[in-house]
């Protein structure tokens, strides 16, 4: 059985719906919550850093998260959009504790 120790989550970014944004953040709210409540530490990144660290572009659409995603983990198809957030989150925060040379 796998036993996290960290956890990473992107900001809640600008919604053109308000209630959108709202309830992301509740969401965002819970997850950081239930993670800080199981003794893990939590990572917070920005879209434009977990971006930056899959596609080398900060401003990259959803698509080419997508796709970054599936090429770099060699998977035989793009994940859901939802699912491409989730793994470039985590790949974000493996680059980032590699780069501060923290061990994961």
């Amino acid at each position: 059985i796998h036993k996290p120790t960290v956890a990473g989550v992107a900001n809640v970014c600008v919604a053109a719906n308000p209630r959108t944004a709202l309830k992301l953040g509740h969401a965002r709210g819970v997850a950081v919550l239930a993670a800080l409540h199981n003794g893990m530490r939590v990572y917070d990144y920005t879209p434009r850093m977990v971006k930056q660290a899959v596609v080398g572009y900060g401003n990259a659409d959803k698509q080419q998260v997508q796709q970054m995603v599936r090429v770099l983990l060699q998977l035989s198809a793009s994940p859901s959009s939802d699912a491409a957030d989730a793994l470039a989150v985590a790949m974000c925060h493996a680059n980032q504790t590699i780069i501060d040379g923290e061990i994961i």
